[in-house]
């Protein structure tokens, strides 16, 4: 049986991912032999504004030279937005980067963003137009919308809840995201993001929206760990946890 480390860079704020995260691989190790670790560092963050996001996305190179210090066999960046905020394409960079810091730490291991985490599933279930909710002020719902566009991914219709206090964001109700998601203009859509923030905890609601839906429904949580594990070379699936994850794009 082999152990894999999880390192999670997160903000100082977020609840969501270190929760998320765990339930999604500890459903894992149910129906197979992995077992995993979780360890976490922290950058500065508590109110969901540019200034804040770029004053805490300048942490992330502290973070990942500590999580290497852990040893941790593959880090996941879990800030969507401020790296979608720092510019299209962001992601590509970001990684690079903090796989660097790790290597030049001694203990190499890849870097998951979970914006580009977000990328990568939606085009792995070939979802080129998606609706999505977001919790953010309506400028930076319009930089996800931007960025996820420059990469291919039209977004037919989202909804910016506008809660800007990140402990806020991680107290609202999973159970009233299908509703949120349904009053979209989904019709048109290949999938539907029902959390494009990974604070914003969904993970209750996913199969749900689907049954409702009729379409996959992802979070950036799901996508995120369906890239660590794929980073690790492992199947990627979970049970409870949506399409992207069942199994049927194990090896995507």
């Amino acid at each position: 049986m082999t152990t894999y480390r999880i390192g999670q860079i997160v903000p100082s704020s977020n609840v969501t991912m270190e929760t998320e995260v765990p339930a999604l691989l500890r459903a894992r190790e149910a129906v197979a032999p992995e077992r995993f670790t979780f360890h976490s560092s922290r950058m500065r963050m508590t109110r969901v504004t540019p200034e804040q996001l770029r004053a805490m996305d300048a942490e992330s190179d502290r973070c990942a030279t500590e999580l290497s210090d852990a040893r941790v066999d593959v880090l996941g960046y879990a800030c969507l937005v401020a790296v979608m905020a720092a510019g299209p394409g962001y992601h590509r960079e970001a990684e690079q980067r903090l796989h660097r810091r790790t290597a030049d730490n001694g203990a190499p291991a890849p870097v998951v963003t979970s914006a580009g985490a977000l990328v990568s599933g939606l085009r792995v279930l070939g979802a080129r137009r998606v609706v999505l909710v977001t919790p953010y002020l309506k400028p930076l719902a319009r930089t996800v919308v931007d960025y996820l566009g420059h990469e291919g991914v039209e977004v037919l219709d989202h909804a910016a809840l506008e809660i800007p206090d990140n402990l806020d964001v991680a107290a609202h109700d999973p159970a009233r995201l299908p509703g949120i998601a349904k009053r979209l203009d989904h019709a048109g859509a290949d999938a539907v993001v029902l959390s494009a923030c990974v604070q914003m905890p969904s993970l209750a609601a996913v199969e749900e929206a689907e049954q409702q839906l009729g379409k996959p429904v992802v979070s950036a949580a799901i996508c995120t760990v369906h890239q660590l594990l794929r980073a690790l070379g492992l199947p990627a699936f979970a049970p409870g946890a949506g399409q992207l994850l069942s199994g049927a794009h194990a090896q995507a």
